[in-house]
């Protein structure tokens, strides 16, 4: 009789239920905690709500993110940035509270504008993810972010301090610290060993989360405390704990439906003051959310949808809020616990959200019990891992100074005004990193004069002379990135010498990104100065397409800057402007003039020369003659053939083909030059597209006629053969410059 195996779990739900369990262990204490400090201004009477609205968001975002997010592995919880910016605001508007007003409607006012502020800023969430902001969130620059979390991490410890020692927030706290005798020394104990427990949880056990372990020691701490003191023994009496929760359903319905029936008197103008801090929490949990699935992609392996995480994200915060809860984000500590504890799926979240519902629902008398200066000590030490220490590197070097200067200022706002404010001062500052990295950046990717680079027209070696000898008439400046008001009096400064001196300013702008209307104003100051010396402006490789949704060309006719006159020149590529150029050059030097048709061989400059003269008899038996006409193909890239093309008169580009039809212009030839000699050479199938620009006449020497020729006159056959090479090195050498020019400029 065959064994019958023990069902066994499938390896991802196994992997996922330990995860889930993981998660939901060090999830639930520190959501917990994060609830009850957003309440605390409000006094101990309303810290075991503060505890429901945190499981309520462990809960409702930690459910809905998994589902519907895109990192699979992410656990989603209530978190620090959320807990900073509602007990700021509560302590906020409890300060502002309305006279005549009891401590009871004062309470639920504030906690309805809380409520109201999770609300918007889930949908602000939703308004991210549709425009698809994700992308735009993760271009803050980091010193912005490691700003924005040293000050959160710095308010929370700032915050939960007081529970520690058992002193009471505001100047209270620090007069207080300086008097030992007024410490609260049951508190310090238990806060202590729970910062002490979490600090040593990796000595302590690989397997158990550092929060567990903090709880664990500042529950044992309180028992023990209780043991000899009986006043700590009653949950309600008892000033060190959260106390017992109204968790019944119709607990939190009575709740949610006292703050919505006051939501019916607020104002206009109420509702409008909530969107900055609404605006701030949405900014702050996207932040925290993605900068946590950076770390998940990178030792997961797998890539987040950024846009779909934020709607995910925002749906739970959406949800949590109307259902009185705290709003939330992706966090780092339980998404770690879930992975290294075997979670792979979406379903890790869902069972930690699942599983903190059940602890609720069912252990409800063992949360009244939590020591709240346990809970404090937790968040101590989880603020204390959000302050940024790296940073400080930054002191070091001069270079670095102002990233740190941009980061702590960032903190010292936190701290001395609220996390608004210093989101003001963090976009601010990051539009000034911004700035100053574009204005450090060069727009002048390369400038080059006449004499370093040349168009792809060959030409012979006495016009190759002249216009190397007039090189520094021409200047090739390469434009790169934004040209607007912060870049253009660089450019215009850089260009100020080559302006004054050359006749021929040409701006390659293929990798002109933007443009503004400052920078078409610089560009009309270029061509004016230009003109006054008979200059020319030429502009090449326009950008079709610019954020402004025109081309760079429609736009520059747009702002008047285009028009008739011939010293502002456009052209599609670098390439025709630099040959357009030295046609000019060459023109002015007036250089006499090629035959249209040169007379036979002996003026073509490969064979001129030859001796004796009767060796052109031998040739021409060789030799055939051809004409093509304009647009017609004279050989294709892959075709097999070993013929040397001569040009006795005529125009022949050569191309290499690119893929979807373009095609990379490599030389053109005119008279008296020779083409082909590669395959010539080697025998190997062409390597580019010859095609006539022009109606030309060809000389066409194949490679078997002139082997046959070698045999009976083998020193002509190596006359020639020294000819062509010293024409290739002569190219080869030539490239050699023009490679260096581009590669040292």
């Amino acid at each position: 009789m065959a064994q019958t195996e023990n069902p066994t779990l499938p390896a991802p739900w196994k992997g996922d239920l330990w995860g889930g369990i993981s998660a939901m262990l060090v999830a639930l204490p520190s959501s917990i905690a994060y609830g009850v400090t957003t309440v605390a201004v409000l006094g101990p009477a309303y810290l075991a709500q503060g505890a429901l609205a945190g499981v309520i968001g462990a809960v409702a975002v930690g459910f809905t993110a998994a589902c519907l997010g895109s990192a699979r592995q992410l656990i989603s919880a209530p978190c620090a940035p959320a807990a900073a910016i509602l007990s700021a605001l509560a302590a906020t508007l409890v300060t502002q509270g309305q006279t005549g007003q009891s401590d009871a409607e004062l309470a639920t006012r504030v906690m309805l504008l809380m409520t109201l502020v999770g609300v918007f800023a889930g949908v602000i969430q939703l308004v991210f993810g549709l425009a698809r902001g994700g992308r735009l969130i993760k271009f803050i620059p980091y010193p912005v972010v490691a700003g924005y979390l040293s000050g959160v991490g710095l308010m929370i410890i700032l915050a939960q301090a007081p529970k520690v020692l058992g002193l009471h927030a505001g100047p209270e706290f620090w007069s207080g610290l300086l008097h030992p005798g007024h410490w609260n020394l049951h508190a310090l104990i238990i806060g202590g060993l729970t910062m002490l427990a979490m600090t040593q949880a990796a000595r302590l056990s690989k397997s158990i989360p550092a929060a567990i372990l903090g709880l664990g020691a500042g529950l044992l701490a309180y028992a023990a405390l209780a043991l000899w003191y009986p006043e700590l023994r009653a949950a309600e009496r008892s000033p060190l704990v959260v106390g017992p929760m109204q968790g019944s359903v119709s607990d939190v319905a009575s709740l949610l439906g006292d703050r919505w029936k006051l939501a019916l008197h607020l104002s206009a103008d109420q509702l409008l003051a909530l969107l900055t801090p609404a605006l701030t929490l949405a900014t702050l949990l996207s932040i925290d959310t993605l900068k946590t699935c950076v770390v998940l992609d990178a030792m997961s392996g797998q890539r987040t949808d950024s846009n779909r995480e934020l709607l995910g994200q925002g749906t739970g915060n959406l949800l949590s809020a109307l259902l009185g809860g705290m709003p939330g984000a992706g966090t780092m500590g339980p998404t770690l616990v879930n992975l290294n504890s075997g979670g792979q799926t979406r379903h890790a979240g869902m069972i930690s959200g699942g599983l903190i519902l059940v602890a609720f629902l069912f252990g409800r008398p063992l949360i009244a019990w939590l020591p709240t200066p346990a809970l404090a000590g937790i968040l101590i030490v989880l603020g204390s891992r959000m302050v940024d220490r790296e940073s400080l590197h930054l002191l070091r070097h001069r270079q670095t100074f102002f990233d740190f200067t941009v980061m702590a200022a960032v903190v010292v706002v936190a701290l001395t005004s609220n996390l608004i404010a210093a989101a003001g001062v963090g976009i601010a500052l990051a539009f000034a990193l911004f700035m100053r990295d574009l204005i450090r950046s060069s727009v002048i990717r390369r400038k080059l004069h006449g004499d370093q680079i040349s168009s792809h027209k060959n030409r012979q070696a006495e016009e190759r002379a002249l216009l190397i000898q007039h090189g520094k008439q021409t200047v090739l400046c390469e434009l790169q990135g934004s040209l607007f008001f912060g870049t253009t009096d660089q450019l215009l400064t850089e260009l100020d010498a080559d302006i004054r001196n050359c006749r021929y300013v040409l701006l390659d702008m293929r990798r002109v990104q933007s443009f503004d209307f400052t920078a078409g104003h610089v560009l009309q100051v270029i061509y004016k100065q230009v003109k006054a010396h008979d200059g020319f402006l030429l502009l090449c490789s326009l950008p079709t397409h610019l954020p402004t949704g025109l081309g760079l060309a429609d736009y520059l006719r747009l702002l008047g800057i285009l028009g008739d006159d011939d010293h502002l020149l456009l052209f599609d590529n670098r390439d025709e402007a630099l040959e357009w150029v030295e046609d000019r050059i060459l023109a002015a030097e007036v250089i006499a003039p090629v035959p249209h048709v040169l007379p036979g061989l002996e003026q073509i400059p490969l064979f001129a020369g030859l001796k004796p003269p009767e060796v052109f008899n031998q040739l021409r038996a060789i030799i055939e003659e051809r004409t093509v006409k304009a647009g017609e193909v004279i050989f294709h890239k892959g075709d097999v053939g070993g013929e040397l093309f001569i040009l006795r008169s005529g125009n022949v580009s050569v191309n290499l083909p690119l893929s979807a039809g373009h095609r990379y212009h490599l030389t053109t030839f005119t008279d008296g030059h020779f083409f082909g000699d590669m395959a010539f050479f080697d025998r190997q199938p062409r390597s580019a597209d010859a095609v006539a620009v022009t109606e030309s006449h060809l000389y066409v020497l194949s490679r078997s006629k002139f082997e046959a020729l070698a045999r009976e006159h083998p020193d002509l056959a190596m006359e020639i053969m020294r000819r062509l090479g010293r024409e290739m090195a002569i190219r080869l050498r030539y490239s050699n410059s023009e490679l260096r020019a581009l590669h040292q400029s």
